[in-house]
């Protein structure tokens, strides 16, 4: 199907001009002014501004979490993301320990196919690294073409990996062009903290003293 769009203020991050887009299937072919197309649809966008779609790359689709999932699934999540101009969203895989990168991956992508009403794409969340989950990233990143992953310096006992593997990710994932995000919050020191009843042992130089709010 072919669409011509007519007339509208197109927006990028350089210009800000009057012209025609013409879409075919879903590739946009030609922007111009009064193009010479035989479309099977036209949009009169006199009055209206034309931007590129936006890209969410974080988000958290049909994701299991402490018993329950997150609200939004990728049918209702894509759709709400259209409404708001987004056309793209990047959610996150989440490595189950014990299984592969490519599992993960697997069962994300059964989630999303036949639901997403935008164009998706997959993070992977590494949760269980070792030289299995190295020999991986290869194949992740050049056949699969997801080329960014996520690590956890928090959630001990699920998610958190150590320094050591998280050095290990990040040279591995940098020979082939990857990139490795990561949450950065201690682990081991949250467990301390919330493990401790005592202000004065969580504080060793005195007590943290909050206003009373009036």
């Amino acid at each position: 199907m072919s669409i011509l769009i007519k007339n509208g203020r197109i927006i990028t991050a350089s210009d800000d001009y009057i012209a025609d887009i013409y879409i075919e299937g879903e590739t946009v072919s030609a922007i111009g002014k009064d193009l010479k197309v035989a479309p099977d649809k036209t949009i009169n966008a006199s009055g209206k501004l034309l931007f590129p779609g936006g890209i969410d790359p974080h988000v958290h689709l049909d994701m299991p979490f402490m018993g329950a999932f997150s609200s939004d699934d990728h049918e209702t999540g894509t759709l709400a993301a259209l409404y708001g101009g987004t056309t793209m969203v990047i959610d996150y895989a989440i490595q189950t320990r014990g299984d592969s990168l490519h599992a993960a991956l697997e069962t994300w992508k059964g989630r999303a196919e036949g639901k997403a009403y935008g164009d998706y794409s997959f993070h992977i969340a590494v949760t269980d690294y070792n030289e299995n989950i190295k020999a991986e990233l290869k194949d992740i990143i050049i056949k699969e073409g997801i080329t960014s992953f996520k690590t956890f310096m928090a959630y001990k006992g699920a998610l958190m990996i150590d320094d050591k593997q998280m050095i290990s990710i990040m040279n591995e994932v940098k020979k082939y062009g990857g990139l490795v995000a990561v949450h950065a919050t201690n682990g081991d020191m949250i467990d301390y903290l919330v493990g401790s009843t005592n202000p004065k042992e969580t504080y060793p130089h005195g007590t943290i003293i909050f206003p009373n709010p009036k």
